[in-house]
């Protein structure tokens, strides 16, 4: 289901995750629910504390999607044990695209918080403005190492693309990847 998905990633170095498929899957204040109607559709979530992804189990049918949403989810536990300069770094090439008045991104989470933004967001640095650069580095990392070329959510531009890539290709050169 999932072949050849982690052999484009360097070794991870960490306690296990634990990952599980539920049906229904929804978020409401907080919490993953399955089934019912209170909360937003979401494929999948993570719980960084308690090192569990829940995935939507509908993805079993998607090995393309799977992979992309597991590497998304994946990456916010290196997103956590990247480093300061790493995370810094990567909020200044973002920044820069910003600046430079790049639109779209490559994934859903990151997407619909960058449409939130303010400049004041960026430069005060808001709980609004981490947020969306966690989902970027996710939704990026995802599609950096997914084996998919093109897809409805990667709306940035080839230019913004070619530079991510670079940064992860960097990023990633390291041993080995803390989770």
């Amino acid at each position: 289901m999932l072949d050849g998905v982690f052999d484009r990633l360097p070794p991870l170095e960490g306690r296990p995750l634990h990952i599980r498929f539920v049906p229904d899957l929804r978020a409401y204040r907080g919490r993953l629910l399955s089934g019912g109607t209170r909360g937003e559709e979401v494929h999948a979530g993570s719980h960084l504390h308690t090192r569990r992804i829940v995935l939507e189990s509908v993805l079993i049918g998607n090995p393309a999607e799977l992979a992309r949403i597991l590497l998304h989810e994946l990456f916010h536990f290196v997103w956590v044990r990247a480093g300061n300069a790493s995370r810094r770094s990567y909020e200044s090439m973002v920044a820069g695209e910003l600046g430079m008045g790049a639109r779209g991104e490559l994934g859903w989470s990151a997407e619909v918080r960058k449409q939130c933004l303010t400049e004041r967001d960026r430069r005060a640095r808001t709980r609004r403005w981490r947020e969306y650069v966690c989902e970027s580095f996710c939704d990026s990392a995802a599609c950096v190492l997914g084996g998919v070329e093109e897809h409805e959510e990667f709306t940035l531009s080839r230019r913004c693309r070619r530079a991510r890539s670079r940064w992860f290709r960097e990023f990633l050169s390291r041993p080995a990847i803390q989770i």
